[in-house]
């Protein structure tokens, strides 16, 4: 961002009001009565000046919440309409209720009735939004009622003071996705992480279509949309030049997607339909998921019984012991001698020594029965059955058996070594600043399998290295990977990244349909929170008592594009627009020329 003052010009803003003496006036809210010729709306940001006893000022910074008119001198409903006949006499009075902000200095006394009201402008606004207090570290969050910028503190973003921040709405009209982008956005070309800004990367969950599979590409509707913005807002330009903000799409994405299925050998390609280039798919060795310690995400439902617990932990550590000592991305075994049936079920490969090699994932569950339920004449092997019922056995075979057609594609040894190593998914890869990874065409089974295993290794990473560069995790739908009720290992991921993860540079970007069926501790360790249009039922439910009674009716009837943003250094939310995406949310909005004219692309050529 270059050179943006939040709060514009240094200018005192018109007087709009006089402080109400018919109503209660309290040092954090009070009603003013609007001046003849005057103009109030609901989210308008206003100051008010009081002299004390011992002539010193206290100024008084808030939003306007509510506005209303009604007829003074008259008595009855009916008398509105001889009042508008000119029958009787009547006055309309015109006033509007604020919300404090902020106290300077913090004396809390009430404001007098008669002291002037005016709009907040130049350092008024910089006040009242404490743009003051956050210095170098305010980065764009949208633009005000009046086409003024909201600040929010990255301090409260990155971890310094607070971190994470979460979007709540209904589904497809509170644009949740849209507006954690334009935050991404505003963080990384804004300038707000000064030298560090190479170092910021972002990892975005795709959950719905392949919407985010063009965000390195230029939208060709962005400047018609934001030019009908600006006409329709009275603007004095398009909303990312008054943010200071460019006007293209992401930059250094790389995109994954699973392998579509039945793609093996050198064929092994994306699953995606509207892209055909730039898409590298992504899968883990059978080694890796053994090695790794894979086993516990998939079984995303492992308080269902207390003992699958001890045999999955017994499992993985059985399945890691295995796994070491060779670097093949399949597995060897000596132990398992599988009948014709099984061999021509599974298409078993022995190497050179006589070894049974396992090349999928079904195999893996084959070994995997023999050993807990068919060694030893159906006993199992005491060694891996340890001291469990048969039922705990054939259940955790059934659940695997249950995941195995979801899994087989994204966990393999069929492949080479080279391809393991090309197609293993790294968020952190050099020279790469956002990682979108599109699960839209998985299971729920296999989206959490692969949230769950990104997630942790991220984690564990970040506590090996520290916090040398911040990491933002964008993911939708939190209420699926981690619901309020139950247990599972992504939501033990989830918890660990809302609770130490800031102090890590883990920075979580959450979103929603419904906070209420969030895992509580996730949604209140995030400093900022935003909302967009919600279902009335759900606005009332305690999730939401950070938004005053107003508010909450109002978060009814946001239109899409208009948020309310929360965040610690103001107590009372704020309503924001944001602007059209810059980058293709779709095939059909690529822009082939990247914003650029026919003639001079036809001049490049010709020379």
């Amino acid at each position: 961002m270059t050179n943006l003052k939040f709060g514009g010009p240094d200018v005192t803003g018109a007087q709009v009001g006089m402080v109400l003496g018919t109503q209660d006036v309290t040092p954090v809210s009070f009603w003013f009565a609007v001046l003849p010729g005057a103009s109030v709306q609901l989210d308008d940001l206003v100051a008010v000046q009081t002299r004390k006893p011992d002539g010193s000022f206290v100024n008084f910074y808030g939003i306007v919440d509510h506005v209303r008119t009604r007829h003074e001198g008259v008595t009855f409903d009916s008398d509105v309409q001889d009042v508008a006949a000119g029958l009787l006499p009547a006055s309309v009075s015109y006033a509007a209720r604020v919300l404090v902000t902020r106290v300077n200095p913090e004396n809390f006394i009430p404001p007098q009735p008669g002291d002037g009201v005016r709009h907040a402008r130049g350092d008024d606004l910089r006040m009242a939004l404490s743009a003051d207090k956050m210095g170098e570290k305010a980065f764009p969050g949208g633009l005000l009622a009046d086409g003024q910028v909201l600040p929010i503190n990255y301090r409260f973003v990155n971890g310094e003071n607070g971190g994470h921040i979460n979007i709540s709405g209904i589904s497809g009209v509170a644009t949740k996705t849209s507006y954690a982008l334009f935050l991404l956005h505003s963080i990384f070309r804004s300038g707000v992480m000064g030298t560090g800004a190479s170092a910021g990367r972002a990892l975005i969950f795709n959950v719905k279509g392949e919407d985010l599979l063009f965000l390195d590409k230029r939208n060709r509707e962005v400047e018609s949309r934001e030019a009908q913005a600006q006409a329709q807002k009275g603007l004095p330009d398009h909303r990312y030049a008054l943010m200071g903000l460019p006007v293209e799409a992401f930059r250094d994405v790389q995109f994954l997607a699973p392998p579509r299925p039945g793609s093996a050998g050198a064929a092994i390609v994306p699953h995606v339909e509207q892209r055909a280039e730039g898409v590298t798919p992504f899968l883990y060795s059978l080694r890796e998921f053994c090695a790794r310690r894979m086993l516990p995400y998939v079984f995303v439902d492992r308080d269902a019984s207390v003992n699958l617990g001890f045999v999955i932990g017994s499992i993985e550590e059985r399945l890691y012991r295995m796994a070491q000592g060779a670097e093949t991305p399949y597995l060897t075994v000596d132990d398992w001698q599988p009948d014709t049936e099984q061999v021509l079920d599974e298409d078993v490969r022995f190497d050179e020594m006589g070894s049974v090699r396992i090349g999928t994932f079904a195999q893996l569950v084959a070994y995997l029965e023999y050993k807990l339920l068919d060694a030893n004449d159906g006993e199992g092997d005491r060694k891996w059955v340890g001291k469990q019922s048969p039922a705990t056995l054939q259940a955790f075979i059934r659940r695997l058996r249950g995941v195995q057609k979801h899994l087989t594609p994204l966990v393999r040894g069929d492949v080479s070594a080279d391809q393991a190593a090309r197609f293993r998914p790294d968020p952190l890869k050099p020279g790469v600043q956002t990682t979108v990874v599109d699960i839209h065409t998985l299971s729920a089974t296999a989206q959490m399998f692969i949230v769950g295993v990104l997630l942790r290794d991220l984690f564990e990473h970040k506590e090996r290295v520290g916090r040398q560069d911040t990491v933002f995790v964008v993911l939708d739908e939190l209420n699926k990977y981690a619901p309020r009720d139950g247990d599972s290992p992504i939501k033990d991921v989830l918890l660990d990244i809302a609770e130490r993860g800031r102090s890590l540079g883990i920075i979580l970007i959450g979103a929603q349909q419904t906070a209420s069926e969030v895992e509580r501790r996730i949604v209140s360790n995030a400093a900022i929170r935003v909302v967009g249009r919600l279902d009335l039922a759900e606005a009332e439910r305690p999730e939401y008592r950070f938004l005053p009674q107003s508010f909450r009716a109002r978060a009814g009837i946001l239109q899409p594009g208009t948020m309310l943003v929360s965040q610690p250094d103001v107590p009372n939310p704020v309503l924001v627009n944001y602007p059209f995406p810059a980058w293709a949310t779709r095939l059909d909005e690529v822009d082939d020329l990247q914003g650029r004219k026919v003639e001079e692309i036809g001049e490049d050529w010709l020379h």
